[in-house]
């Protein structure tokens, strides 16, 4: 049990310390609040009115799934380094995280975190029902420009 007893000893310190900076700071933080402190912090920028929406979340999203990839790849590679070391353990523990990697990636994908731009809408194609009729072909639907003074058989290869 004794050779527990600095890291037993170092989590206490650890636990008195920030206790001891969270009450240091209650009580000898100055308390003047003003409209200038409350306000937003944009890079120096005042605001000049608020966002007329919330800002989008896609950015966050795509930011965790690039440390997603990136701890697979700091996983990967030790298991490619010593892949004869970590036999067959190693490989259905690598087939696992990356099993459960590939169904968060998944299910990002499903609920929309890398669409981008704005919001598809569909259109109703019983409006364009009317344009589709056995009568239109490419002849009487696409007007042609500049053939007139042309000979007859300059126009049939146009």
């Amino acid at each position: 049990m004794s050779q527990y007893l600095p890291i037993v000893v170092l989590m206490l310190l650890a636990l008195v310390f920030g206790t001891l900076s969270l009450v240091a700071s209650k009580l000898l933080a100055p308390r003047r609040p003003s409209v200038a402190k409350d306000a937003p912090y944009e890079c120096g920028i005042i605001p000049s009115r608020e966002p007329p929406e919330r800002f989008p979340v896609s950015f966050y999203v795509v930011a965790m799934l690039f440390i997603m990839f990136d701890i697979e790849i700091i996983f990967l590679y030790p298991y490619a380094v010593e892949r004869a070391a970590l036999g067959a353990y190693g490989l259905w523990a690598i087939i696992g995280f990356s099993a459960v990697f590939f169904l968060t990636f998944v299910y990002e994908v499903a609920r929309g975190g890398l669409d981008w731009g704005p919001v598809q809408r569909y259109r109703d194609l019983t409006v364009d029902a009317a344009m589709i009729s056995p009568e239109r072909s490419s002849s009487s639907t696409i007007r042609r420009v500049g053939l007139e003074g042309r000979l007859p058989h300059e126009t049939e290869a146009a």
